[in-house]
């Protein structure tokens, strides 16, 4: 198994290039299956959950080429088995993907039901209930779920809680069905608009997306497209809180500052200088962090997806702050590992009090999922002496050689994968 080794107390500046949003990716990849014509697809992070569905995306019978690391084509003519078996599948959120563009398009689909990080339930029922109201009979059996269809018809679909899969795998289902469906309740997510804009640049119908009204026509069939994926607000907003608790200074190209205005704000709170331009941030870190309060919301509230990073900032902040997370019930998993380095929280349900210390301590930690596993990171740059951060799995899942990025911004930081290893490099720094 593979770690990070960090020996913190440096300082980071310097640029940084954002790379394409792995949840966007997940979505645009299983929506180009939706047509027999070759679709080509830039900006793609290259990222375990990526190579994973592009894996399983083979094995019903896509032709994947890639171009380059970040560049790939695919054609879904040969898409003959709408059972999607791939192993890989069941360790990743976004295999349900599959599920609405198969069935938008083929009428019927069977995939495993999701897996990836345990920060919670994350129930399907939403994407199940759209799917039947457009016509579908859905089970799950065996640990997949399975939907089929004579004929998909539009709908009107209220959602009881506002979900991003469940938004996504509706309006891809819908872009082929028969009449018009109107989702009321959907989610605003940057990722929401760009699967839309991706799925109309391929010949659908959808208006509305980013308000919480989408209206769609259904289309006969779908065709070939170029298209570029948004930049990443969750890694871009990972390197803003690295600014931050190293007392930085980070250019963050290839970004969207508009999507990343609730992290701008909390940073701006925190004590930081945040700058912005056309398509690129300065972060510049203060001499000592602000206490402040923050409650994860959807979009275009605080991600739940920034949540461990700004905690991890909040306890080397100068009093108290409460971070309430109003998502997800397992995502304080990471506060235990934090505490092995010196810091003072203390949860009840969904609320953290976090009490701000003068410093982190290197310590040896577990990366429970992947936004948590980038917040110990930090942690460990910002600490004194060295972090070892294991299960760095979860991590690799969505962020593309995190490791060199800090490196190249001034961070002492390896990845290793033995004992022997982290020796040699506790020899080297000291």
């Amino acid at each position: 198994m593979e770690q990070y080794i960090i020996k913190g107390g440096n300082t980071l500046a310097g640029e940084v290039e954002i790379g394409g949003a792995k949840n966007a990716a997940l979505a645009i990849l299983a929506a180009a299956n939706m047509t027999n014509e070759t679709v080509h697809i830039d900006n793609l992070p290259d990222v375990r959950d990526i190579n994973a569905l592009l894996e399983a995306m083979e094995g019903i019978g896509a032709h994947i080429e890639r171009i380059d690391r970040h560049t790939v084509t695919v054609n879904g003519s040969g898409v003959e088995n709408f059972i999607v078996e791939s192993e890989s599948m069941k360790k990743i959120r976004a295999s349900y993907y599959l599920l609405g563009a198969l069935l938008g398009k083929y009428k019927k689909a069977q995939v495993p039901l999701p897996g990836g990080c345990n920060i919670g339930s994350r129930p399907i029922d939403q994407h199940l209930k759209g799917f039947k109201a457009m016509g579908a009979v859905t089970k799950v059996e065996h640990g997949f779920i399975i939907a089929e269809a004579k004929t998909l018809h539009g709908a009107h679909i209220f959602l009881d809680m506002v979900s991003v899969g469940a938004t996504i795998n509706i309006m891809m289902a819908a872009a082929m069905a028969e009449g018009n469906t109107t989702i009321e309740n959907a989610a605003k997510e940057p990722h929401v608009v760009d699967v839309a804009n991706f799925l109309n640049s391929m010949g659908a119908s959808i208006k509305g997306a980013g308000t919480d009204v989408i209206r769609i026509r259904g289309v006969k069939s779908l065709h070939k497209t170029e298209y570029s994926i948004i930049p990443d607000q969750i890694e871009a907003g990972t390197f803003m809180f690295a600014a931050a608790v190293t007392g930085g200074d980070i250019v963050l190209h290839n970004v969207i500052p508009k999507h990343l205005e609730a992290t701008s704000a909390k940073l701006l709170e925190l004590g930081c200088t945040v700058h912005e331009y056309d398509d690129a941030i300065r972060v510049i870190g203060p001499k000592k962090l602000l206490a402040t309060h923050v409650k994860t919301m959807p979009y275009p509230g605080f991600p739940t997806d920034m949540q461990p990073q700004i905690a991890v900032s909040l306890a080397l902040a100068d009093g108290t702050s409460i971070v309430t997370e109003s998502i997800f019930e397992n995502r304080f998993r990471y506060v235990d590992e934090l505490a092995r380095m010196g810091a003072s929280v203390k949860v009840e349900g969904n609320i953290a009090v976090i009490s701000g210390v003068e410093k982190f301590t290197g310590a040896r930690v577990s990366a429970p999922d992947l936004r948590a596993g980038a917040a110990l990171v930090i942690a460990g740059l910002a600490a004194e002496g060295i972090t070892i951060v294991d299960d760095i799995y979860y991590i690799e899942r969505g962020y593309e050689n995190l490791d060199k990025k800090l490196k190249a911004l001034g961070a002492v930081i390896e990845k290793v994968a033995s004992e022997k290893e982290i020796q040699k490099f506790q020899l080297k720094v000291g």
